[in-house]
Formats: C-alpha cells, sequence, structure tokens
C-alpha cells in the first residue's frame, strides 16, 4: 500500500519489495509492538518521504505487565513497571520504537527543525573567548573555535598580551565518547599542577586527573566516583576531593596527596545521614578547606587550617535540625550566614574555633521583606546578594561602615548573578546582567568609585535588535491571594488580541528562582509572532524563603494552582488564548507540566515536558533510587501516610485519567541519575492509554545521555530547534 504512493516504485519488482520490507522490519526492534500494516510501515525510515498525514502513523503500545504495589494497606497497580529494567532488550526496543515514532510524526516539520537549528547557531559567536579572570599572577579564560563543541581551557601570565598556554582541550578529551562533561578544574595554590574530572557517561559520576602544568605531563594518580567540589592544601600537593554512595549520593569527603596510593586516601569526613549531601571548598582568602554537609533544612559547616592539610576538621557550629547555615572567614572571625529564627537569613559573626551559636553577633538583621541570599566577604569590602520583591540586588559595605550601597539596575525586570572575584584584596568584582531583551553582559564594578565597565556582552552575529523587543512584568493573583510575578516579552507589534501563540515558563521547586534570562535561540519563537513568559511560582524562592516553604511538603500544590493562576492571567489579558497556549518546564518543572495537563487539560494546548520527574509516588517510596531519601524533606517521606496520600494525590503518573490532553512531547536520558528514563517512559506509555484525543504525544530518550540531555553546543542546539519544531508544527506554523 505504501509503496503505491511512492513514485519510485518502478525501480522495485514484487520480490526486491518484500525483501527490502523484510530487512527493515528485522532491524528496527519496535516492530515487535505492532504488526507490519500501512500506519506501522509509515514509521520505517525509508518510508518517511511519503506524504501523509501524521494522524495516521500509529504509535508504539507499551505491554503491560501486572505489578501490586501494597502501602498503607492499599494496592496500587503498575503495569509499566517493568520498564525500570535497563537491560530487558524489551525496554531498549520500547525505547527505541518511541523515538522512531517521534522521528516520523516531525517529518512533515524537517526542514523547519532545520532552518531553527540554522538560525541558532546563526546567533553564537562559533569563535568565542570568555572575559579572563586573574587569579594571582595568571590571567585564565576558554576560548571556543567554529566548529568545536567544546571549551579550551587557557591562561596567560601576568600580561593579556602574552603568550597562551593550553591547560585543556575538551575537544580533544571527548574524542572517542557519545558524551562528554567536564566537572571540577581546580589549580593548586601555586599554579603548576591542575585537579580536573570529567564525565563520559551524563551519570555524574566522574574520574578525577593531575596534570602537571609545567611539563604538560598528565600524572598516574587518578581518582574514579568523584563529584562536583574539590579544595587543594596550601602545601600544594594535598587535594580534598568527594565521592559517592551507591545511591550516588556525595556523602564522603577524602584527602589524596600526590604520588601515593588512591587506595590509602583517608576518609577525613563521611556523612552517615542520607538526607545530606556534602560539598568541599576553601574559603575566599585560601586560609580553610571548609565542608558544608546540608539536607533541605539543616546544614552543618567543618573547617581545616590549610596551611595544616593533614589535621583534623573542626565544626563551625554543631548542626541543629531546621537550621541552615553557611561560613565564610574573614580577618580571624567567621560570617554566618543563618536562618535560626530568621526565616530571610540574616548574618552574624564570631571568632573563628569559637563560634559557637551563642556567640553570633549579629552584622545584617533579619528583615521580612528582603531575602538574604549570599555574601562574599573580601578583605576591605562585604558584598551581598539579597532578593526584595522578586528581584535580586547587590549590595555594597565597606567593613568600616564608610560606605554601605545598592548597585542599580537599568531595567524593572532583568536577572543578575555576581560571579565576584576569586582574589581576597580584589578592588573590583564582577556580576552578569541580562534581561528578556538584554544580551548575557559581564561587568566590571569598582567597589570604592561605583564606576561599572562592560567587559563583554554576548554577540549575536546574525543580528539583533533589542529596540524591536518590549517586556513587561505583571502579578497574576492565586486562589488564596498571592501574588505571582509574572516576566513577559514579545517582539514590538504584538497585539493583545487572544490570537498570538505563547510560551509560558517555570519551574517552581528547591528554592530555584526562574529568573527574566536571554535566550538567542527563543528569538526564533518571538519572530513567529510568539510572546514567551516566566512565572514565578511557589516553591521558588523569587519573593523570600516563605515562597518556598509554601511551594513544598504539604503546600506543593500551590506551585501547581500559581501556574494555572499564571496561565488563566495570560488568557484574561488576551496575551493568548487556551488554543494558542504552550508551557515548558524541565526536571521538577517536568512535575508541575504532568500535574497541571492533569488539573486543567484544556487550558493548554501544546507541552514541552524536558525530563520530567512524574513517577513522584514510585520515586518516593524507593530508598535505593539517587537523591530519594535526601528529597523527603523536600517532598516528604510517603512511610508517612499523611504525605502518601497527599503526593498521590497529585503525582502526575498515577492521576492521568480518561480525557483529552493537550500535544505533549516529553523527553528523557537513558543514563539520567536524576529523573531515571522510566519515568517519562512509563507516563507516555500510561497516557497513550488512557487519553481521548488525537493530538500528537511525543518522546524522545537520549539512549547515551543524561539529565542534561546531549553535550556539546551544535547537539545542544539540535535538541532545541527539534523542541521548538514540535511546539511550531502543533501551532500550525511550519515556516
Amino acid at each position: 500500500d505504501a509503496f503505491r504512493k511512492c513514485k519510485f516504485r518502478k525501480h522495485f519488482g514484487s520480490k526486491r519489495r518484500r525483501v527490502l520490507i523484510e530487512g527493515l522490519s528485522g532491524i528496527l526492534g519496535f516492530m515487535a509492538y505492532q504488526p507490519i500494516t500501512r500506519r506501522s510501515l509509515a514509521t520505517l525510515p525509508f518510508a518517511l518521504s511519503i506524504p501523509m498525514n501524521a494522524a495516521e502513523i500509529t504509535p508504539p503500545i507499551a505491554k503491560t505487565v501486572a505489578k501490586s504495589i501494597t502501602q498503607h494497606g492499599e494496592t496500587r497497580n503498575d503495569p509499566y513497571f517493568w520498564l525500570r529494567e535497563k537491560t530487558n532488550p524489551e525496554t531498549i526496543a520500547y525505547l527505541e520504537a518511541e523515538n522512531h515514532y517521534r522521528e516520523a510524526v516531525m517529518k512533515p516539520v524537517e526542514e523547519l527543525q532545520k532552518t531553527l537549528y540554522k538560525e541558532m547557531v546563526g546567533r553564537i559567536q562559533e569563535t568565542d573567548l570568555s572575559v579572563p579572570e586573574r587569579r594571582d599572577d595568571f590571567y585564565y579564560y576558554t576560548r571556543i573555535e567554529k566548529g568545536q563543541d567544546y571549551q579550551l581551557y587557557c591562561r596567560k601570565y601576568e600580561a593579556l598580551d602574552g603568550k597562551e598556554e593550553l591547560l585543556l582541550d575538551g575537544n580533544e578529551l571527548a574524542k572517542g565518547h557519545k558524551y562528554f562533561r567536564l566537572g571540577n578544574f581546580a589549580v593548586s595554590p601555586t599554579h603548576k599542577l591542575l585537579a580536573y574530572s570529567t564525565d563520559t557517561a551524563g551519570d555524574e559520576v566522574y574520574t578525577t586527573y593531575f596534570k602537571d602544568l609545567k611539563t604538560g605531563v598528565t600524572l598516574p594518580d587518578q581518582v574514579p566516583n568523584v563529584y562536583y567540589g574539590m579544595a587543594w592544601g596550601n602545601d600544594d600537593k594535598t587535594l580534598f576531593y568527594i565521592t559517592l554512595d551507591a545511591a550516588k549520593r556525595p556523602y564522603r569527603v577524602h584527602r589524596h596527596v600526590l604520588g601515593t596510593p588512591v587506595s590509602s586516601d583517608q576518609i577525613v569526613f563521611e556523612e552517615p545521614d542520607e538526607r545530606f549531601y556534602v560539598e568541599v571548598s576553601k574559603s575566599k582568602d585560601k586560609q580553610y578547606v571548609l565542608v558544608n554537609s546540608e539536607s533541605k533544612m539543616t546544614a552543618e559547616v567543618l573547617f581545616l587550617d590549610a596551611d595544616k592539610p593533614g589535621g583534623k576538621f573542626a565544626p563551625v557550629a554543631a548542626r541543629r535540625q531546621g537550621v541552615l547555615y553557611s561560613a565564610h572567614h574573614h580577618e580571624g572571625r567567621f560570617y554566618i550566614l543563618h536562618n535560626d529564627k530568621a526565616q530571610n537569613f540574616e548574618l552574624a559573626a564570631a571568632k573563628a574555633g569559637d563560634s559557637a551559636p551563642e556567640k553570633w553577633k549579629t552584622v545584617i538583621p533579619h528583615r521580612k521583606d528582603v531575602f538574604l541570599e549570599g555574601i562574599e566577604t573580601y578583605k576591605s569590602w562585604l558584598t551581598i546578594a539579597e532578593r526584595e520583591n522578586g528581584l535580586r540586588r547587590l549590595r555594597v559595605r565597606q567593613w568600616d561602615g564608610t560606605q554601605d550601597h545598592i548597585v542599580t539596575m537599568p531595567e524593572p525586570v532583568y536577572a543578575l548573578q555576581p560571579t565576584g572575584n576569586p582574589n581576597y584584596d580584589a578592588k573590583t568584582i564582577r556580576f552578569n546582567y541580562q534581561s528578556l531583551v538584554t544580551p548575557n553582559s559581564v561587568f566590571d564594578y569598582d567597589l570604592a568609585t561605583r564606576q561599572r565597565t562592560l567587559q563583554k556582552q554576548q554577540q549575536i552575529p546574525s543580528g539583533y535588535d533589542p529596540s524591536q523587543y518590549a517586556s513587561e512584568r505583571a502579578f497574576a493573583t492565586a486562589s488564596d491571594g498571592a501574588r505571582i510575578p509574572i516576566a513577559i516579552v514579545y517582539k514590538k507589534g504584538f497585539r493583545k488580541d487572544g490570537k498570538a501563540p505563547m510560551l509560558l515558563y517555570a519551574y517552581g521547586s528547591y528554592g530555584i528562582n526562574s529568573e527574566a534570562t536571554f535566550s538567542p535561540a527563543r528569538l526564533s519563537l518571538l519572530d513567529r509572532g510568539f510572546a514567551f513568559a516566566v512565572a514565578s511560582i511557589r516553591g521558588g524562592s523569587e519573593m523570600g524563603r516563605h515562597w518556598y516553604e509554601n511551594g513544598k511538603l504539604l503546600s506543593k500544590k500551590n506551585t501547581f494552582t500559581d501556574f494555572v493562576a499564571a496561565a488563566e492571567y495570560v488568557v484574561a489579558g488576551k496575551f493568548t488564548s487556551s488554543r494558542r497556549l504552550s508551557i515548558m518546564g524541565g526536571s521538577a518543572g517536568g512535575l508541575l507540566m504532568g500535574a497541571v495537563v492533569n488539573l486543567r487539560p484544556e487550558l493548554f494546548h501544546t507541552v514541552l515536558a524536558l525530563v520530567p520527574f512524574v513517577d513522584v509516588l514510585n520515586s518516593m517510596s524507593d530508598a535505593s533510587l539517587p537523591l530519594t531519601v535526601g528529597e523527603y524533606e523536600e517532598w516528604g517521606n510517603p512511610e508517612d501516610k499523611q504525605f502518601y496520600e497527599y503526593m498521590k494525590s497529585y503525582s502526575p503518573y498515577d492521576n492521568v485519567k480518561r480525557a483529552a490532553y493537550p500535544n505533549i512531547l516529553a523527553t528523557g536520558g537513558l543514563n539520567d541519575p536524576r529523573v531515571p528514563y522510566w519515568e517519562p517512559a512509563k507516563w507516555v506509555a500510561k497516557l497513550r492509554t488512557m487519553k481521548t484525543d488525537k493530538n500528537l504525544l511525543a518522546m524522545k530518550i537520549n539512549m547515551g545521555a543524561g539529565h542534561f540531555g546531549k553535550s556539546g553546543r551544535y547537539a545542544a542546539l539540535e535538541e532545541t530547534a527539534e523542541q521548538y519544531a514540535f511546539l511550531l508544527m502543533t501551532m500550525g506554523i511550519t515556516r
């Protein structure tokens, strides 16, 4: 039947045709899920050029296997539990079948996808250089060249016009690997040695290597199973690093002395409480190595004299359940940022070595309307990142009290990221500034004169005129009266008549903020008439610590209803209509996507659910999975019936119902340690059997990557282009 519509059919006799069909069907494992019919044949790669309606292509249907799960005296069936079997050939065949189906339904917009990719590549500076950062007598920077996927890590001695020294070439390190990511990059105190780590699977398990920067030789020392974060002792030969437990939780800090066997490395700290994650760093004045062990609600910091790296760590202050704190050293005192009886945090100080809580003296008191996010301690200056009314600001204070001012920003809606200065005696600091219309800009700020110098602004080689775009800020009203900030951008000439398409984004978990950042790729939507909006819903910390605490645990549903309120606001304001409103979220933001389409499926037209955490109840009931125990203070422990019932009431996978759902594209990564691939796979499999509409439901599983998708900048743009092509296709926009 397919060949009757193929203009090349005359070149195929009946025998050749039969051999070709049988051969291809044997190659593609997904054919096990459906018979070879006209519709299933349409999913074969050789038939993709045959004109047809995407709705005629039959999607793969996952088999069901009864799986009873009993909790709190209640038994439920999970028929797709078997998809957790990563080594099962049927699992891989099903995932591949879904990938082939997605490719088939996307075939009509193949040229559009290529066009989008070309546009996106045209907006990046393919040969680029970061702003050099001075560390002691060296300037460190990265650069990348046209055609390369990965950065070159370089430095120059004393002067920017000096000879370049190439420290690492990410492209060389990535050779022979489908995936590559550089984790740690730590130069020793004398700048003679480099410790770095790499991940070539996407599972965020790294291996650390050491390089002699004078000779260029990679040393024989090699440490497997490490995580982000490491710190050098001041002796230039001792390195503190973190390893993972069986659930991939960073839980141990080890001490390695170069030239000694890794097997003899001493464990200097081990965190037995599975709620806690361990970090290691160094104070800005380089005097102390710091170990931070933190859960979602409690923290403890330990310190060690970096001049005596063979010594023992001691606590800055003993942990107390419900108290979070961080410690920053300055001239013999620890400056402690904490939330003890201070929901939005306050800053206290105590003598190093005598810093029990009863010795803390308030430096910056708690303020109900200002969230104290972080500090940096320099020799003469204290810099403070704080947030008010949803926007971050930077405060600068001189230790002698002669100066205290806020660094002003030029736009009413923006994103600010202080990057500081690695040098303790710094006179200037650096920050990144951007907005929905202003490309990312790197500024150096003179702390004394208050002069800012633009060091670099993100360039758009194919052309970009910010005056052609406009942004605004609005507030939606939640069901309980809370005001939800929404930042909106569109191209000038946009008409609020309800006819325009819009993409609404949010995250809303872990206290992570959704900022009004610039995206060159997003211009492909704005230039096609889209508006784009970011909703700062509860679960983030945009409006203060209470904003986060009112969007977690037994208040988690506020996150979902806040997003619905934001969607209703943009529809009521005629920025768009429900027939033109698309939504996007990833990871915990993917949970948000799954929850709101169960709540209000008629409100949305298309959903981009990226690595979505949608199997909440099952994952949070399995303590063997990475992250689960550490997440109890975010989502709750379903061993407690109250949390079990609440979680069950919103878990997207468990609440899929017989209803008409929007168009949905879900993504996942086979090696993802954060959101296992089976979460989107099970969700999609269940939706296929329950949804009553004819809208598109497609899934992409990266078969050799993890949570962050494919590595390499060009591959990342290809994935964004594909997501946008799906979005545009469902909106009827094909150019």
